[in-house]
């Protein structure tokens, strides 16, 4: 059960830098939601199977940062990589 809530807050996480961060325009709506979601799952098996205590305040603390920290560097990658491909393609098509 635990999994899923953690999956939902990553999700949020995700939702919420979605909006807080230029060039959302670049990607879909869903794109950051579920990449938190997944990273926020993978984080949080990963932690269980080394030990980590599902109860504890730490597991669930580390998760959610590193899930919101995956979101916004996709954010701001995501947007500065596709931004320059558009810029340049144009630059291809408008001189071709």
């Amino acid at each position: 059960m635990e999994l899923l809530f953690v999956t939902l807050g990553g999700a949020t996480l995700g939702l919420g830098f979605r909006y807080a961060f230029p060039g959302r325009h670049s990607y879909g709506v869903l794109l950051l939601p579920s990449l938190g979601a997944s990273i926020a799952a993978a984080v949080w098996a990963a932690l269980t199977w080394a030990g980590w205590k599902y109860d504890g305040g730490w597991i669930w603390a580390v998760t959610l940062v590193i899930a919101g920290a995956g979101a916004i560097v996709a954010a701001i990658v995501i947007a500065r990589t596709r931004t320059a491909a558009d810029e340049s393609m144009l630059e291809r098509l408008s001189h071709s």
